[in-house]
């Protein structure tokens, strides 16, 4: 039993920021739906939080976003890197600009955890919020793109993990000559891929490496998703290859701008480039 009455505005706080944090964007309406405050009191929570600079309004005026300040709520949090805020933008401009979804991932020992996604955005998405969703090194893009490009010490130690994991992937050590063809065949195209049609999948998907300011570390991975029938191979590297590498650049540049290195363009302007 507590000594004094609950606070209600500081619960009908957290209960917006819980919502917010369980999706990449959330509108004024979908959060009257979920929490059932009036649409005037949950416009004062959100104006509250962003004064404080624990939420953002999305960059396409969808609806509202948590920040990486999150993060200092509690020493023991693990939410989204700054990473995935930097690449926000650059999610949402790949989507404009190609119109499949994108996503951003982050290592998390054996596998990749997708923080952010643009599927909702898409017009052609062939899939669901993949938000939270853990993906394999090996079978998958985004996945790969950090598998490959990671220093080899990284990579060995990752391999062993996903070695003792439970993850299904790991089924694919019993090939080890298959993996380091597709870790190679990676590392020469300068991005990872995987064709639907080899799966018997309706979407395939590509993905690069997101780097640090001294290259020596993949951070994350970026990656689109398009359904296997509607683009051929050869636009995919001849087009959406180049989109991908030039968000990932635009994303470690706005990186070090967030974090206190070297100056770089603002992310608005190198975006209307």
């Amino acid at each position: 039993m507590t000594s004094y009455q609950p606070v209600n505005s500081v619960l009908r706080t957290l209960e917006i920021l819980k919502v917010l944090n369980r999706q990449s964007v959330t509108s004024v309406s979908q959060l009257h739906k979920l929490t059932g405050l009036p649409k005037p009191t949950i416009v004062r929570l959100l104006e509250t939080l962003i004064a404080a600079n624990y939420v953002g309004r999305d960059e396409n005026g969808s609806g509202y976003r948590v920040t990486s300040t999150v993060a200092e709520l509690s020493c023991g949090f693990h939410g989204a890197p700054v990473v995935v805020e930097a690449g926000r933008p650059w999610l949402q401009k790949l989507t404009r600009d190609l119109k499949w979804p994108a996503a951003i991932a982050v290592p998390d020992g054996s596998s990749v955890v997708v923080y952010d996604t643009t599927c909702s955005d898409s017009p052609m998405s062939p899939y669901h919020a993949n938000i939270r969703k853990r993906l394999g090194l090996i079978s998958m893009p985004l996945g790969r793109a950090y598998l490959a490009f990671s220093a080899p010490e990284e990579q060995r130690l990752t391999m062993r993990l996903l070695e003792t994991s439970d993850h299904p992937d790991k089924h694919l050590m019993n090939a080890p000559g298959l993996i380091e063809q597709l870790l190679n065949t990676s590392r020469s195209d300068k991005f990872a891929e995987r064709v639907g049609g080899e799966a018997n999948l309706v979407s395939s998907g590509v993905a690069v490496p997101i780097y640090n300011e001294g290259f020596d570390k993949v951070l994350a991975t970026i990656g689109i998703t398009y359904y296997t029938s509607a683009v051929r191979r050869k636009e995919v590297v001849r087009t959406y290859v180049p989109h991908l590498q030039a968000a990932a650049t635009g994303i470690r540049e706005t990186i070090i701008r967030l974090t206190g290195g070297m100056q770089t363009e603002p992310v608005t302007e190198a975006l209307a480039l």
